[in-house]
């Protein structure tokens, strides 16, 4: 039995902490896993051998700085996380191992006015498809993360108000999931998890301090403060859409008149072009009639920029984020959003805040929220159960 302070549980604690520095990164040098963890590069050594041994971790030759390396992994089979995510009018299905490799992956449409039930069903049913079609073990599954388009209440788990999937409000999303596949489900807001997702795999790699701003249906952030999403006690934080510009503006779906959203959102911005383009265009058809050059298109999305802008910059000034990423199909729009974005954050965002931030189209495009939804998964999951079976009963004491 391990007590409190022994050398045994002090070697339990590191084995964790190393196999936790490793499933959160996705892979490590030795020596990055020495400085993320702050233990000795001998102790390290060992550590990752034993766990290499017991089948825990994989290790594979690389290079860091022009010299050899060892990259460490975790095992391909050591488990299975899945991320489920629920957009306007789409439902996303990804499978991975806690290696950071994706498996399987697949988006079907979702009728906007579904129940929550008639959803849930479905993302089940799309589940259980792509873990047939993987061969995977359905015993390895340690977690599921789970994406929705709206604000969650971190204490109860209950999906607040949102006009993006009406009739969802007041539903428990984990809860309801959990029931029907059986394993742990994390909940969060899209937003955060297309911040995790930038974090892990995009253009949030290898920073600490960022906002991902998504541009949809809704305006919303994801906020990273120290390598951690920050939701606020409530689960609300990062509700940009909301900051208000103009008090006379239009009415938002919130109650208040001129939110951000009101500038920004696909519902207010489409109706502007209708007149002139109909009313079939989408916001992927309007950023690519503006790459293509079309005036209209490319004025609506300069102004939808500098709105943005004016957001980002009160972000600045409360948090000085060091990038922003900008998602959603917007993104693809590229200087002819992110321009007048910047050009809006110099003028209002303290000096010295601006310069700093750099601003960046996200790099996953749509698959941001479904991969974030795995790295919640990821990042949830215990490490103890990834030792159980992997090692010795007397395991070796390292100093």
């Amino acid at each position: 039995m391990e007590t409190p302070g022994s050398q045994s549980s002090l070697h339990r604690a590191n084995l964790e902490r190393v196999v936790r520095a490793v499933r959160l990164a996705g892979s490590l040098t030795q020596a990055e896993i020495a400085r993320t963890t702050g233990l000795s590069a001998a102790t390290v050594s060992n550590i990752v051998r034993e766990l290499k041994d017991g089948g825990t971790v994989e290790v594979t030759p690389t290079s860091a700085g022009g010299r050899r390396a060892r990259s460490v992994s975790l095992s391909g089979d050591a488990g299975i996380v899945i991320g489920v995510d629920f957009g306007h009018t789409h439902l996303r299905v990804a499978i991975g191992n806690l290696a950071h490799q994706v498996l399987a992956e697949e988006a079907e449409p979702l009728d906007v006015d579904a129940s929550a039930d008639q959803g849930f069903d479905r993302a089940e049913q799309l589940v259980n498809r792509l873990i047939a079609a993987t061969g995977v073990d359905r015993t390895k599954v340690a977690g599921v993360g789970l994406g929705v388009p709206g604000p969650i209440d971190v204490e109860s788990g209950t999906l607040g108000s949102t006009a993006i999937l009406p009739g969802w409000g007041g539903t428990k999303p984990a809860e309801e999931l959990r029931e029907r596949l059986g394993v742990p489900v994390h909940v969060d807001n899209d937003a955060n998890l297309g911040a995790l997702g930038e974090l892990v795999w995009g253009s949030g790699k290898g920073v600490r301090d960022l906002a991902y701003i998504k541009v949809a249906s809704g305006v919303g952030a994801g906020l990273v403060i120290d390598g951690k999403i920050y939701r606020g006690p409530g689960g609300t934080a990062g509700e940009i859409g909301h900051i208000t510009l103009d008090e006379s503006g239009p009415v938002c779906r919130c109650g208040n008149r001129g939110c951000l959203e009101t500038f920004a959102a696909a519902r207010y911005v489409l109706p502007l072009l209708q007149p002139s383009h109909g009313t079939d265009l989408t916001m992927e058809g309007v950023v690519r009639l503006a790459r293509d050059g079309d005036p209209g298109c490319r004025r609506v999305i300069a102004d939808v920029g500098r709105h943005i802008g004016s957001g980002v910059a009160n972000l600045c000034n409360l948090l000085n984020p060091s990038r922003v990423v900008l998602g959603g199909d917007l993104a693809e729009a590229g200087e002819l959003v992110l321009g007048p974005i910047r050009e809006s954050v110099g003028r209002y965002a303290i000096p010295s805040a601006a310069r700093q931030l750099s601003v960046l189209p996200g790099a996953l495009g749509g698959r941001a929220e479904v991969l974030g939804a795995l790295a919640l998964a990821l990042s949830e999951m215990g490490d103890s159960t990834l030792l159980e079976g992997a090692l010795p009963v007397a395991a070796p004491v390292f100093t």
